[in-house]
């Protein structure tokens, strides 16, 4: 967790630090009656009743129809329901796309508490086509948001991060950071349901430093928190948060919120077996999912109640059993899936019917392009023509020293040709001295291995001949041994020929701004869990410090990527390959770190492996040179690193020292 986040998770953390998770006894943090709520008299609603009644244009009455439907939206589905019909019927009225575009999309967080699902994504398929044919980026963006927290809902979670990373790089083009902390929590709420901890947590902590303590997303900020503590069996510090957002939610009335979090604090207090405290929370949250007609809150406590019921009170665990039933068919019936199934392949259509009128119109605009290239190149031809011979009527006195000028011309092209060429051939002399040099070797164990095989086929026919079977098993051993080891040194030639392949393949990617921190980090992330993919045993410690000032910065992300991982990737085998041979104190680290510097931003591998030689850094860079043993390595990885960084205006540098470790710093442009 970063310094900024641990100040006000350690409050958090104190303030709650006296309520006892394994007592009986615990109280909630909110006021009580039995099992409802109290809560404090919601002024807003009135006040933006009344000033509809003045307002003064349908806007503005479009304006406050939005937040009531807002409003009512914890507190009283139906009236939001309401008041988010009325919006929409404003705006179509009057022809505003822009709001109408919004009031579908508000609609759309109503249906889907109440478990309308079809109903919800059809509104939000409509908002996202008037955004999209009206060119208005952030209504694109929020629909996609709201389609990943429907798709959520419908547990559909790789579908619903699709929709969310959509959402953030768009708000993030626009520079919308008031939604794009929305986009943080839901990707931190997605990435706790995939049981991605550690990237719940990244996108949650930047949600929680920049949203507002008085936000209304905040209640449903700390329940993600609350669950990503949780699963990290952090249990004091999941109670803190679900408490502080449980008070959240009795001060402002958001019923649904507080079903949520009620379940997890009954599943919460199931777990340590105290089941008075988890029936209270149940019953409170079951309570709370009928007053906001929040269908899953109700499912939830229900079954959490016919649990607890089962054993002492059957007839109530019935009646729990079957409210639970009776909740999953109104979200999912059979006709509710149908009417789903065809909404969705609706929409694939209409996607498919926008991608070949695109399709169509740029094949429209690339021939007429061509014609207009077309007919400028010709009137170019003909005023050049004309031109040409106005020139050789008003210069016919200096023919003479043209022809000469047009001669030494000649020659210095040719000489220039020959240069070029002399030039490349020395190039492809390199390269064919180092394709000899590593290829090589691997040919001759294939020939060698034939020739072998021959003999031993040869042995196989007489041995076979003469009866002698154990003789004939053996030696088809050996042949079998022998093709096993034509096959490695066959792949090993083949990776070296993809190598150069890709060694001399130009790039065909664009620029792009990029957040260099999460690029590192993700790529580290990669290369460790590929090694250990492949190694089970083999472990190391990761340190990172990422320099926030560093920003976006220009790159080909994939080419970038790629050299990180190259030189993660040789971090982790230096480290592996130290300790083989290393005391048993030694622990193999891998440190990387990005830094802002002037106009520069530098990314360092730092590894505390076994280094290397002063000679061997001259010679690092160079295409087939590497220090893996036979069979490891190319030797070409870190010369394609250098020459893409280069390709990118930077520079590749290397700092070692033997027996210390190695460090690799990439240095580019930060414009």
């Amino acid at each position: 967790m970063n310094k900024g986040m641990k100040i006000p998770l350690l409050i958090l953390y104190l303030f709650f630090l006296p309520v006892n998770l394994w007592s009986q006894q615990q109280q909630p943090l909110y006021n009580q009656k039995g099992n409802d709520f109290i809560f404090s008299e919601d002024k807003q609603i009135d006040s933006l009743k009344d000033k509809f009644i003045v307002a003064n244009s349908d806007t503005l009455r479009i304006t406050i129809l939005e937040n009531l439907g807002l409003l009512y939206e914890r507190v009283n589905r139906d009236s939001s329901l309401k008041y988010g019909l009325a919006s929409l019927e404003l705006a179509r009225k009057i022809g505003n796309v822009y709001r109408e575009a919004r009031a579908l999309a508000g609609l759309s967080g109503v249906l889907r508490e109440q478990g309308k699902f079809a109903e919800a994504l059809d509104v939000l398929f409509a908002a996202l086509k008037i955004a999209e044919d009206n060119n208005i980026p952030r209504e694109v963006a929020r629909c996609h948001r709201r389609l990943g927290a429907v798709y959520r809902e419908l547990e559909n979670y790789p579908k619903a991060l699709e929709y969310c990373l959509m959402a953030l790089k768009e708000d993030e083009a626009i520079n919308n950071s008031n939604s794009a902390i929305l986009d943080h929590m839901d990707l931190g709420h997605l990435y706790e349901r995939l049981d991605q901890l550690d990237s719940a947590l990244f996108h949650s902590e930047i949600a929680f430093k920049q949203m507002s303590v008085k936000d209304n997303f905040r209640p449903i900020l700390l329940l993600i928190l609350g669950n990503i503590y949780f699963k990290k069996e952090d249990y004091p510090m999941s109670s803190s948060f679900y408490h502080v957002g449980l008070e959240i939610c009795a001060e402002t009335n958001n019923f649904g919120t507080a079903s949520r979090i009620c379940r997890d604090l009954a599943q919460m207090f199931l777990k340590f077996n105290q089941k008075d405290s988890a029936f209270y929370y149940a019953s409170l949250g079951f309570e709370s999912g009928q007053k906001s007609s929040y269908q899953k809150g109700i499912i939830h406590n229900a079954i959490i109640l016919a649990g607890l019921y089962e054993s002492k009170e059957p007839a109530l665990a019935l009646k729990y059993y079957k409210l639970a039933n009776d909740a999953k068919d109104s979200l999912f019936g059979p006709a509710n899936i149908e009417t789903l199934q065809n909404l969705l392949s609706r929409e694939e259509t209409r996607r498919n019917e926008l991608e070949t009128a695109k399709t169509s119109f740029k094949n429209k605009l690339r021939f007429y392009g061509l014609l207009s290239c077309s007919l400028i190149t010709l009137i170019v031809a003909v005023i050049l023509f004309r031109n040409n011979r106005i020139k050789k009527r008003a210069n016919a006195l200096l023919f003479e020293q043209k022809e000469e000028i047009r001669s030494a011309l000649t020659q210095l092209k040719t000489t220039q040709s020959q240069l070029i060429q002399s030039e490349k051939m020395a190039s492809l002399g390199e390269l064919t001295a180092g394709i000899a040099h590593e290829i090589q070797n691997p040919l001759n164990f294939v020939n060698n291995f034939s020739e072998v095989n021959k003999e031993l086929i040869d042995e196989l026919q007489l041995e076979l001949k003469a009866g002698k079977i154990e003789d004939a098993i053996d030696i088809s051993n050996n042949i079998r041994d022998n093709e096993e080891k034509i096959g490695h040194h066959g792949k090993r030639a083949d990776a070296i020929v993809k190598g150069m392949l890709q060694h001399s393949r130009t790039t065909s990617g664009e620029k792009q701004p990029t957040d260099i921190n999460a690029l590192a980090d993700e790529y580290l992330r990669l290369a460790y869990q590929g090694l250990r993919a492949k190694d089970k045993d083999f472990t190391a410690t990761l340190k990172t410090g990422f320099d926030p000032s560093n920003g976006k910065i220009n790159i080909i992300p994939q080419d970038i990527g790629r050299v990180i991982l190259n030189l993660i990737n040789n971090a982790f085998y230096a480290v592996n390959e130290k300790k083989k041979v290393a005391p048993p104190d030694y622990e193999p680290t891998v440190w990387l770190q990005t830094k802002r510097t002037m106009e520069k931003v530098e990314i360092s591998v730092r590894d505390n492996g076994n280094g290397m030689p002063e000679k061997i850094k001259e010679k690092i860079f160079q295409p087939f040179f590497t220090t893996k043993p036979t069979g490891k390595g190319t030797g070409l990885g870190l010369s394609l690193s250098y020459d893409i960084v280069k390709a990118h205006g930077g520079e590749l540098r290397v700092e070692a020292k033997e027996g210390t470790g190695s460090e690799f710093i990439i240095i580019l442009p930060a414009n």
